[in-house]
């Protein structure tokens, strides 16, 4: 039987704790005032410690590749001068390592090229300044390029330490909150927002060079509509009413396409959602949202492919990736399945001969999931799919055929009415696109958000609510469309190998330190 500590035990625990704190505390304090001191040194010298410009010459990756095949032990007569922050000073600062955005250089900072004024002005150097130096292109005799050094400058005094280089900005925490922290100490955090940047620059190029139009859609909406989520609400105060942020661009996209504006429009956008955090969701994420007239979900499959693999294979170098020690191929094609047929694969249950909402219903609690009295069958089939498929989906496929009443933008499936053209691809068992045939028919789309508004009575608070402009919007006439989804935070996952969403957006939400 394990003791709990004795009253005694733990006051005394707690004053120890209380007395590292406080000691922890007064030698960052202490620390941060020796560098103030440094500071105000170096202005006595004359100089500005927060300059307002610095000619940088080259970048250390520049340096690195232009000098590449120097040899060692050689010295040049090629002035340089690089620019970044000191992440180690060793020998007194004859030796520092100067990290830009780029990659790592020597400085070599001797008193053979230093005058006595920039000797003295290179104790005042701590590691975590910006600083900016000049000199001559050399290789070390242990093999190290280097800038030997004729003039050091602070360009950014560094008045906080930076964590313990050979352990590094760990703790996951401080990581999210303190992101410049994590970026100037882990080189892995700073590729895995590089490879973010190349990825959507990368889909915007691609549907570019397709004749796609990017526009831009309100953030700001007075009904939430385009997907079935919980919204934030905000107020406006000149026009007094509430607005919500956007869940999804969707119905806008598809005015501009009634509009003609052009027969394909993309929007790379940000959608706030107002529910849970998880390590594959946050309340503020981005999506790739695109609509093709004259297409079709088959058409949208093929996209959805061409995408995920020219990326994979420009940012990435390769189409085999590995997600947390798993083997995924992303090579072409992918496979496809309806979630019927897949929950028959998996449960033995057909829920295509199941012809009624009580029947469906009582098939799911057979198999242990969950229902509410109110589920019609595509609720029900969905959510089997849900606890029982779902996860198992590791190699990329596209799940199709979504029953009609779970799917009220959709339509209707040209074979089976009870279904939509709809599919979701997932990858490691995460949905990371959603695209459909669109529903171009403004009678039955207005039954689908009668439907819908039905559900919310039921208490389904996520479901569609009614939107009466974009049904007008349909009764001048929409062209055949494809509508596609690929959320590009869950991509990125994938493709940098980030098991938490955090890891890859560069400011996730966090609840405030009280």
């Amino acid at each position: 039987m394990t003791q709990k500590p004795s009253s005694h035990a733990a006051t005394a625990e707690t004053k120890t704790a209380q007395a590292e704190t406080a000691h922890t505390s007064e030698h960052a304090a202490q620390i941060r005032q020796t560098r103030i001191d440094k500071l105000d040194a170096w202005k006595k010298l004359g100089h500005n410690p927060y300059p307002y410009h610095f000619e940088k010459s080259h970048s250390n990756a520049d340096l690195q590749a232009k000098y590449e095949a120097l040899e060692t032990g050689v010295e040049t007569e090629d002035v340089v001068s690089v620019a970044g922050r000191v992440m180690a000073l060793r020998n007194s600062g004859m030796f520092i390592d100067l990290q830009d955005a780029s990659g790592k250089l020597q400085v070599f900072s001797h008193k053979e090229n230093l005058s006595a004024e920039m000797l003295e002005a290179l104790k005042l150097v701590d590691i975590g300044d910006m600083i900016g130096a000049t000199g001559t292109i050399r290789r070390t005799p242990r093999g190290e390029l280097s800038v030997k050094s004729t003039q050091i400058q602070i360009l950014g005094k560094s008045l906080l330490p930076l964590p313990e280089k050979y352990h590094g900005l760990t703790d996951v925490e401080t990581r999210y909150r303190q992101r410049y922290l994590d970026l100037i100490m882990n080189q892995e955090s700073r590729d895995t927002l590089v490879k973010r940047s190349r990825i959507i620059a990368e889909i915007r190029k691609l549907l570019l060079d397709k004749d796609f139009l990017e526009v831009e859609t309100p953030m700001l909406q007075t009904i939430a509509g385009g997907a079935a989520a919980k919204p934030f609400i905000t107020h406006h105060n000149t026009l007094d009413i509430d607005m919500y942020l956007r869940i999804a661009p969707e119905l806008f996209l598809k005015r501009l396409i009634v509009g003609g504006i052009s027969e394909r429009v993309f929007e790379l956008n940000r959608n706030f959602r107002n529910e849970g955090i998880s390590p594959k969701h946050n309340p503020e994420f981005t999506m790739m949202e695109l609509y093709q007239a004259y297409a079709d979900y088959n058409d949208m499959m093929d996209l959805t492919e061409e995408i995920v693999t020219t990326v994979a294979q420009k940012v990435l170098g390769t189409l085999q990736i590995n997600f947390q020690g798993t083997e995924i191929n992303l090579a072409s094609p992918w496979a496809r399945k309806s979630m019927i047929e897949c929950v028959k694969e998996e449960t033995g249950v057909d829920f295509a001969q199941i012809d009624t909402d009580e029947a469906a219903r009582e098939a799911a609690k057979k198999l242990n999931v969950s229902v509410e009295d109110y589920d019609t069958w595509g609720y029900a089939l969905e959510k089997v799919f849900e606890v029982k498929v779902e996860h198992k989906l590791i190699q990329p496929i596209h799940i199709i055929d979504y029953p009609r009443e779970i799917s009220p933008l959709a339509k209707e499936h040209r074979d089976n009415p009870r279904l939509v053209e709809r599919f979701e691809t997932r990858v490691y068992g995460w949905e990371i696109a959603n695209a459909f045939s669109e529903l171009s028919d403004p009678l039955d789309q207005r039954q689908r958000f009668e439907a819908q508004m039905a559900q919310r009575d039921h208490g389904d608070d996520e479901a569609h609510q009614m939107d009466e402009d974009y049904i007008t919007a349909l009764e001048y006439g929409m062209p055949p469309c494809g509508g596609l989804g690929i959320g590009i935070d869950r991509l990125i996952m994938i493709l940098t190998d980030s098991p938490n969403i955090r890891d890859v957006i560069a400011f996730p939400t966090l609840k405030p330190k009280s």
